[in-house]
Order: structure tokens, then C-alpha cells, then sequence
């Protein structure tokens, strides 16, 4: 098993680091000091396992966790101070979670029960019922050279989607993410973004103006000058929520 750990207590990483250590089916790739290291971590190093707190600066694990796309997804050990938080994190089916201070018996039966649930149907459980905890994103991880950066999801223009990949538009930057358009957008809140073709989307708030095109297609004009094409398939979608 390939682990990752991301605690912002520099002693409780020490102490999970020495106990991984004495597993000799583990492999501890890396440790974060806070949420958006975690995030990076987890994008570059793919570990099978993430062990997140729940709170962290930043971004906290729950944070963390709503960020990923399930199919590519670690499985999730919660791990908190706070009783309260525990049993969230149980309540989130994730694959298990710890309390702080931690325990070496309780780790142990932490890694047995992650040994058996390590399959692919595991990993996205977890990720989903993060997402409707902490509800819809209002920002996003994008990646910016080697690392991640958080961007405010309003200032997200249109999504234009690429195989499994989704370019993400603001009014400046482009951002290449590995995700879906339907994963994205159910991240984003698709109240706030709307399907104007198969493989495009865009942010409600920044269409300027529609002009009519032939069989039923119509011209999309974006505030910052963009221009789409409305597919009629997505066009009575649209309309309905320009109306509303």
C-alpha cells in the first residue's frame, strides 16, 4: 500500500511515520503540513491510501477530500482531535478514521480494514459524501506549473471539455484539469453552470447575449467576449434557467 499523510502537527506525523515503518506492505510516499499540500501530494504521487485531519489550514481534509475526482480518488482515513468530527467522518463512510491522540492498536486495525476494502467501488464513497457535507464549491484546485492553486469558482467562465480532461476558462487563465465535465460540474453547483453542448459549459452569470442560428442552434455570447455555440439539444435547459 502507497500512503500519504497530511497532518499540520509535525509530532503526529513523526509518530504515524515511525509506526507505518514497522509495516512491511506499506510505502509512506510522502507527508503534508496542510490541506493544499495534501491536495498537491495526492495529484502528484497517486497514493492508494491518504490519511487527512480534518483540520488544517487552508483547506481541511473534508475540503480535501470534496476536491477529488472519485475515479482517480485514494481511499480516505478522517483523522481529528474532536469527537464530533470522528463520527462525521464515520457517518462519511470513509474507510475509517482516527482519533488524536493516536493509538497503536487502533492504527493497526485501521490498516486491516483498509487492506480489505482496497478496491475500486471504496475509493469514491468517501469523496461523494465529503462533497455533500461541505456542500457546493465555491473554489477549485487548478494546477499552476508543479503546484495547485485555489481559484474562486464564480470567476470560472466556461468549461470545454477533452477526452478526460476539462479546460477550465476565467477571464485570463486557462487550467488543464483530470477530471470529467459531469464531475466538475456537479462539484461546481450545475445552480451556477449549465451544459450548452456535450462537451462545453458555461457560468451562467456571464452570458451577454444570444443570437438565433439555424436548426434550432443559437450563438453564445460571453461578457468577456467569448463566443459558443448553444446546442438546440441543451437549449430549452438554458432558457429555463435564464427565465428563472
Amino acid at each position: 500500500m502507497r500512503l500519504l499523510i497530511a497532518d499540520d502537527e509535525a509530532p503526529a506525523r513523526d509518530k504515524l511515520r515511525r509506526w507505518f515503518s514497522e509495516h512491511a506492505d506499506i510505502e509512506l510516499l510522502a507527508d503534508a503540513a496542510d490541506g493544499l499540500q495534501a491536495a498537491e501530494l495526492i495529484e502528484a504521487a497517486r497514493p492508494d491510501v491518504a490519511y487527512l485531519d480534518i483540520q488544517m489550514p487552508g483547506l481541511s481534509g473534508l475540503e480535501v477530500a470534496a476536491q477529488l475526482e472519485p475515479a482517480n480518488a485514494p481511499l480516505i482515513v478522517f483523522v481529528t482531535a474532536y469527537d464530533e468530527h470522528a463520527v462525521k467522518a464515520f457517518d462519511l463512510s470513509a474507510v475509517d478514521y482516527l482519533l488524536k491522540p493516536y493509538d497503536k492498536d487502533r492504527l493497526s486495525r485501521s490498516l486491516s480494514r483498509i487492506r480489505e476494502r482496497l478496491s475500486g467501488a471504496a475509493r469514491t464513497t468517501a469523496i461523494h459524501t465529503a462533497r455533500s457535507q461541505t456542500g457546493i464549491s465555491d473554489r477549485l484546485l487548478v494546477p499552476r506549473g508543479e503546484r495547485l492553486q485555489l481559484i474562486e469558482s464564480m470567476t470560472i467562465h466556461w468549461l470545454e471539455a477533452s477526452d478526460n480532461y476539462v479546460h477550465v476558462h476565467t477571464a485570463s487563465q486557462s487550467y488543464l484539469l483530470r477530471r470529467t465535465l459531469q464531475d466538475l460540474l456537479t462539484q461546481l453547483g450545475e445552480a451556477r453552470f449549465v451544459r450548452i453542448h456535450k462537451s462545453s459549459a458555461v457560468n451562467v452569470a456571464e452570458i451577454q447575449s444570444l443570437t438565433p442560428l439555424f436548426k434550432g442552434d443559437y450563438e453564445l455570447q460571453l461578457r468577456g467576449g467569448k463566443t459558443l455555440r448553444l446546442s438546440r439539444r441543451y437549449r430549452d435547459e438554458l432558457f429555463s434557467r435564464m427565465g428563472s
